[in-house]
């Protein structure tokens, strides 16, 4: 595992930022850490560079522990973040000058090819420089090192849709180059991005798994009936937001199987005309979801 955690608390005061969570990130993967804004996505990842210590369990992140993190492991890191702080009076070709020297597996192919790719003007302080510009210089930066671990902390935040399409772009030409932890809360932009998904909602983690798996589980399900449809009872555990319009019922299954769903449909329900079972944009699977898990009713 790229990244491990364990039983990893977080405590401000009297709040506890992060309760018991659960985290792993396989080697090669771009993982998609989700959640609401205040869900302790941030102050995961502070943890795993070592900007915060935890305050029970423990984090690995390179196979080393998050508060024994050195300069070597640090050069395997990339991190770009929505408030990353960069050196305003420098220029934008000045600050690559500067951090190329502490990276041994620099590349300046790729940062020529980032920075045109990015539309980066060399001879612009980095002050004078707009939000958007500021994190695809951030982003060009990290990447140029060929890190063994990409962190993005929200790096979509407050970009309009062209500056994210660019950073988005850059980041799927780099694909398979190295591990990809990225938290966020916009969902459309991470679903041709992320392989694998975890949810986290008040520090803790609700589920988690491959985007692929993800996917194949959920359908938005209408059923045809012959006469007024009536949802049925006790309702299947895996049926979530399960509701009745006229004569047809509609419902989210979240463990989707054409054959079995065509089966318990019909031992549940009288006079089916007709089974529709579409596939689901992310946002729509996190919004039947979340609300289950945080509930304890699904997994």
């Amino acid at each position: 595992m790229m990244v491990e955690v364990h039983d990893l608390w977080k405590r401000y005061g009297r709040f506890d930022a992060l309760q018991g969570l659960e985290l792993g990130v396989a080697e090669g993967s771009a993982f998609a850490l989700v959640g609401p804004n205040g869900a302790g996505k941030t102050t995961t990842v502070k943890i795993l560079v070592n900007l915060l210590e935890p305050s029970r369990g423990h984090a690995r992140i390179l196979g080393v522990d998050s508060r024994s993190i050195s300069p070597r492991e640090l050069a395997a890191i990339g991190y770009v973040s929505e408030n990353q702080q960069l050196p305003g009076r420098m220029t934008v070709g000045d600050y690559f000058d500067y951090l190329r020297p502490f990276y041994p597996r620099w590349s300046r192919s790729l940062e020529a090819s980032m920075r045109r790719d990015l539309q980066l003007p060399p001879s612009r302080l980095i002050r004078d420089l707009s939000h958007g510009m500021r994190i695809k210089m951030a982003l060009a930066c990290a990447l140029s090192f060929r890190p063994r671990l990409l962190i993005l902390d929200e790096p979509f935040a407050g970009l309009d849709a062209l500056v994210r399409d660019e950073l988005i772009a850059g980041l799927v030409g780099q694909a398979g180059e190295q591990t990809i932890l990225i938290s966020s809360h916009e969902l459309g932009e991470i679903e041709g991005l992320a392989t694998d998904i975890g949810f986290i909602d008040a520090g803790r983690m609700l589920f988690q798994e491959p985007m692929a798996q993800l996917s194949a589980r959920c359908r938005d399900v209408h059923v045809t009936l012959d006469s007024d449809a009536r949802v049925p009872h006790p309702l299947p555990a895996h049926w979530l937001q399960a509701r009745a319009v006229g004569n047809v019922l509609m419902f989210v299954d979240t463990q989707f199987s054409d054959e079995a769903l065509g089966e318990l449909v019909r031992v549940l329900c009288e006079g089916v005309r007709r089974i529709d079972a579409k596939p689901m944009t992310l946002r729509s699977i996190f919004t039947t979801l979340a609300p289950a898990a945080r509930e304890g009713a699904v997994s």
